[in-house]
């Protein structure tokens, strides 16, 4: 069905479509490219929620070499009327003969309407090409819609011998300069980064993107289940990017000090086991648009997001440092004397050295 030319003009539109991966969300990342046979004429990607889609650039570029021209789409085009009109239409206006999609749309909106409008329009559509690739570019928006709650990728820095602070709480730096800015890409790929109030009492970290430039910070996150984050805290005070406030505390007179900040908001939970539900956290949060979240926490919020289930991607950042035995490690799950029996939740994707140190990405085999 697809021919050698169709599948690396799919692959130039998944790699325009990356280029928005730091300013898309909550919408998908998109790309799209026109062409006669091996002639591209336009191509473009969507950058941001509000602007046009990756079809409307090329097409613009495209001008009347779109008709009877050929459009690779990473995503189904979109058939109904958002903050931008429908993209299905604007290529049955544009004449174009064949619509090429990498997958369907699962956006309840969206989900087939857009081929079939096509079809409809005598255009020739076709779908499935590097569906795979596709849905990897896209896994926090597919995550939200599909499975009602975010990607969670769950970052984490230690010494050779798994620790991630000293007893005493010190743990700058573990990791060299290379890691650290690698993380500032991380962050800048998420809709949201979340940590605990631990982590925001120990160490006021501001949880942004510093080391270049972006068109939106993420989203911040802090788990504090009895209200405790100081107000002078960065999180609070700063004002370029919304921080939210999780916890269990429902007074909304408490809620008064924060609320009084433009850039916070309080979103009040229901307890599991005397702590924050996080299942209904993570639905609370796919049903305000945050499809991908990069978790920068201590051992204690990063064991409980595991241990219920939600930690679909560990990326480890190891240092050939040891801290030793006192110091304090990565988890703080109970022993298991049968999981040297058993087949991991997480599987290696990825490893790569970057300074001194070690990346190592894995998955978890749930959710893969």
């Amino acid at each position: 069905m697809f021919n050698d030319t169709d599948i690396r003009l799919m692959q130039t539109a998944l790699t325009l479509a990356w280029e928005g991966r730091f300013s898309t969300s909550p919408n998908p990342r998109v790309g799209c490219v026109i062409a006669h046979g091996d002639q591209i004429v336009g191509q473009g990607f969507h950058i941001r929620a509000g602007s046009p889609h990756a079809e409307v650039y090329a097409l613009q570029q495209a001008g009347k070499l779109a008709q009877g021209a050929t459009a690779y789409v990473t995503l189904e085009p979109c058939s109904h009327h958002g903050r931008t009109p429908p993209c299905a239409e604007a290529l049955i206006k544009a004449k174009v003969k064949r619509v090429v999609a990498a997958m369907t749309d699962p956006n309840p909106l969206v989900s087939g309407k857009g081929l079939t409008l096509l079809t409809q329009s005598g255009i020739q559509t076709e779908s499935g090409l590097l569906e795979q690739k596709a849905r990897l570019l896209n896994r926090g928006f597919l995550s939200r819609i599909e499975r009602g709650r975010p990607f969670i990728r769950l970052k984490c820095a230690a010494s050779l011998d798994g620790k991630t602070a000293l007893s005493n709480g010190q743990s700058q730096w573990i990791t060299g300069e290379a890691a650290r800015s690698d993380v500032q890409i991380l962050r800048a790929e998420s809709c949201a980064v979340l940590t605990g109030i631990g982590t925001v009492l120990a160490d006021n970290p501001k949880l942004n993107v510093r080391t270049f430039p972006t068109l939106r910070q993420p989203i911040r996150i802090i788990l504090d289940s009895r209200l405790q984050t100081p107000l002078d805290s960065f999180v609070i005070q700063d004002s370029n990017s919304l921080s939210i406030i999780c916890t269990l505390v429902s007074d909304t007179q408490k809620h008064a000090p924060y609320l009084k900040h433009p850039n916070t908001s309080i979103l009040c939970l229901s307890e599991k086991d005397g702590r924050i539900n996080l299942n209904e956290l993570m639905q609370q949060l796919a049903q305000q648009g945050i499809g991908e979240i990069l978790v920068e926490a201590g051992a204690k919020l990063n064991t409980a997001l595991i241990e219920a289930g939600l930690v679909d991607e560990i990326v480890l950042y190891q240092s050939a440092k040891m801290l030793g035995n006192s110091a304090k490690g990565l988890f703080l799950l109970p022993e298991n004397n049968r999981i040297l029996s058993e087949t991991p939740d997480f599987f290696p994707s990825s490893a790569d050295i970057l300074g001194n140190d070690i990346k190592i990405t894995l998955y978890n085999k749930k959710f893969s």
